[in-house]
């Protein structure tokens, strides 16, 4: 089994900044992409943030400049550091990896963490 847990979330300021984490543990697979996203209360989740397993990355334009994600395979942790912090980035975020899992393609999710961005 594959367990993903995210933390680092919270209550800030307009401007501020945050450090999500997320931790994988269990069943060890061929990781793909490592990827964040956020769900806005009333909207669909969205991608925010991906990851590839050679260490390219790509962001959703709303966060360009501000987010960087990265990770630390000897952790088995990415991360999401968000910058200039805005109240439209209020959301619940999700860590999720997918790539081939033995047979199949696994597809994973984290509980989530809650951002909320204060004007």
């Amino acid at each position: 089994q594959v367990q993903l847990v995210e933390s680092g979330g919270g209550l800030v300021q307009a401007g501020g900044s945050l450090r999500l984490s997320c931790a994988g543990s269990g069943r060890r697979f061929s990781i793909s992409t490592l990827n964040w996203y956020r769900q806005a209360p009333g909207k669909e989740r969205e991608l925010v943030a991906t990851i590839t397993s050679g260490g390219s990355t790509a962001y959703a334009d709303s966060v360009k400049g501000r987010f960087t994600i990265s990770r630390d395979n000897a952790k088995n942790t990415v991360y999401l550091q968000m910058n200039s912090l805005k109240p439209e980035d209020t959301a619940d975020y999700y860590c999720n990896a997918v790539g081939i899992d033995g047979t199949s393609w696994g597809d994973y999710w984290g509980q989530g963490t809650q951002v909320t961005v204060s004007s």
